[in-house]
């Protein structure tokens, strides 16, 4: 009954600029991942690992548990942290979240 014949219908900017216009979405978030996400957790590492590296002897010390303590002693991989009434723990140093100083003034709602 209907018996038209059937023709492909050609690309409207051919095979090179359908390819590129395909790819550019993809060239464009490569640059964006980097500086948005990539680029600022390599500055936190780089950043955390300079606090760990300097913790020192009478440092207060927070874990990433949340306890706060003194440091008593230092070794390549471990702390031996004071949490007070002679309470000392040894502590992993890449579990540490924060380092205060010791002059370090305290919050305000302390």
């Amino acid at each position: 009954m209907f018996s038209f014949p059937a023709y492909a219908q050609a690309g409207g900017a051919g095979g090179t600029g359908g390819f590129l216009n395909a790819i550019m979405p993809l060239l464009l978030i490569i640059p964006i991942f980097y500086f948005l996400l990539i680029r600022p957790q390599q500055k936190r590492m780089k950043a955390h690992r300079a606090m760990v590296d300097g913790v020192k002897k009478n440092d207060t010390v927070v874990t990433a548990g949340g306890l706060i303590g003194k440091v008593k002693k230092v070794s390549d991989t471990e702390i031996d942290v004071d949490l007070g009434n002679g309470n000392i723990v040894k502590v992993v140093k890449g579990t540490l979240s924060e380092v205060r100083q010791p002059g370090m003034p305290k919050a305000a709602n302390d």
